[in-house]
């Protein structure tokens, strides 16, 4: 469900040139981001540690698999058909390899934004195999963490994700396999659009225009339109195709921090702009419950991600709703955010031979099951885009894109897509604060963006692991 400095005196590595290969260099590397986090701060600092210390179980003992899809009695019918996919493809394992896997149940907000996960390997008690964000990617392949999946995978597969891998790759081996590819759009409600003499011709495609359409459509209980606003790496993940659009990035191709420009600027004062006039709110609406937020009433447009259109489809049937691709600035090119999620095994551990082969077994073979089970994931018990060609062409030729929503997704929204970037706990946390601070305090865009630029480029300086590009 994210997110080097060059500068000018050349005794100041680049963030390319902190890349290590030889494995010491790279141990000595990790231990340095690791236990130092330099300029995060105690506070940020504490749950970001890892030591690499691997699990506590033993070789040939069960092997644990974190996730937060594993109950089977949720109310939620989309999450009961995830849990169920799970659970078969676990069941399916343990009757024909050894050793057996464990799902352990971790609830959601504690895995996306605790520290359970970090805490676990930083005390030896990681999980053989868990779930990761591509924004967490790099604070867990620089702790040493990340085992190399390449050598268990078919001779293929790497071709046939193309692109989805890219960032969760170093030197040309694969430490994380992608299980869904998620797009972000605006989502809104026809009912709203339509009492207000709105059609599908007055979808916006430029900023203004959608804040017009917000300010228009909110009502003192009703958000015009609705962004995150919980800090974390989901909101920068949410945050970052608005900066793309006009251009901007955090880092270049050569390592180089360019936080601070006019595309950033624009990007933190649209957001501060929607919240200081009243149309987008400073909490989540219906506490971030997208379907509920929009059956109650309590949102016109909202911003959010393709795996909401499974939730639509079990708990609102009947609910009319619309998709747009997010609109873009006066001049700017449209551009989103790819996320997902994807199947690691833990390096450290006495099982990752084992956890690594599953992975593999699980989603990174071209034998037909494994493809299968990828289009089961996307077009039936989730609504995603599938990461491989050979899945995501099976899941069409099964009607799994036909109806209007997914093919908007497919042909429209995700085209126009990049991946979501994987940057450090330091860097994330400074874009974090940037947005946190001109979104909800109004504090000076210019100021925060240079601030967080500094920080970053500050950070970068010393920063050793795999390239952040």
């Amino acid at each position: 469900m994210l997110q080097h400095g060059k500068e000018a005196e050349p005794a100041v590595p680049t963030v390319q040139a902190a890349v290590r290969t030889d494995r010491l260099a790279q141990f000595a590397s990790r231990r340095r981001f690791l236990t130092g986090l330099a300029g995060a701060g105690a506070a940020f600092a504490s749950p970001a540690l890892l030591t690499g210390c691997g699990t506590a179980s033993a070789k040939g003992a069960t092997m644990k698999f974190w996730n937060f899809y594993a109950p089977q009695n949720s109310p939620d019918p989309a999450i009961r058909a995830q849990a169920k996919w799970f659970t078969d493809l676990i069941d399916l394992w343990n009757s024909s390899h050894s050793p057996k896997i464990e799902l352990v149940y971790i609830p959601v907000g504690d895995y996306t934004n605790g520290a359970k996960l970090p805490t676990a390997f930083a005390t030896g008690a990681g999980p053989d195999i868990f779930l990761l964000s591509p924004g967490d990617f790099l604070r867990y392949y620089n702790g040493g963490v990340l085992a190399d999946l390449t050598p268990h995978l078919d001779h293929g597969v790497v071709k046939d994700y193309g692109t989805a891998l890219t960032s969760r790759m170093v030197d040309g081996k694969v430490y994380a396999l992608p299980m869904e590819v998620e797009p972000l759009a605006m989502f809104y409600s026809i009912d709203t659009w339509e009492k207000a003499g709105l059609s599908e011709g007055d979808i916006p495609t430029t900023w203004d225009q959608m804040l017009g359409l917000g300010d228009k459509l909110r009502t003192r209980t009703r958000a015009g339109v609705a962004f995150e606003c919980l800090p974390g790496y989901f909101q920068n993940f949410t945050w970052y195709p608005w900066m793309w659009q006009g251009g901007g990035d955090v880092v270049d191709k050569q390592g180089n921090i360019v936080f601070d420009s006019k595309a950033t600027r624009q990007a933190l004062q649209m957001w501060q702009d929607a919240v200081k006039h009243g149309i987008a709110p400073r909490t989540n609406p219906a506490a971030g419950d997208v379907i509920g937020g929009f059956k109650g009433g309590n949102v016109a447009m909202w911003q959010t991600g393709i795996w909401n259109v499974a939730s639509f489809k079990a708990f609102a049937p009947k609910y009319r709703y619309g998709v747009f691709k997010l609109p873009a600035p006066s001049g700017g090119k449209y551009v989103t955010t790819l996320g997902g999620w994807s199947f690691c095994a833990n390096a450290q551990g006495s099982n990752s031979e084992a956890a690594a082969e599953f992975c593999a077994w699980a989603i990174g073979s071209m034998k037909d099951d494994a493809i299968d089970r990828m289009v089961d994931w996307c077009i039936r018990a989730k609504s995603d885009v599938a990461p491989r060609t050979t899945a995501l062409e099976r899941g069409a030729a099964k009607g799994g894109y036909d109806s209007t929503i997914m093919k908007k997704f497919k042909d429209e929204v995700f085209p126009g897509g990049r991946a979501e970037p994987r940057y450090p706990p330091v860097v994330y946390k400074a874009i974090s604060d940037a947005i946190q601070a001109t979104m909800l305090t109004g504090a000076d865009v210019a100021a925060e963006t240079q601030r967080a630029a500094e920080s970053m480029k500050a950070y970068t300086k010393s920063y050793q692991g795999a390239s952040l590009v």
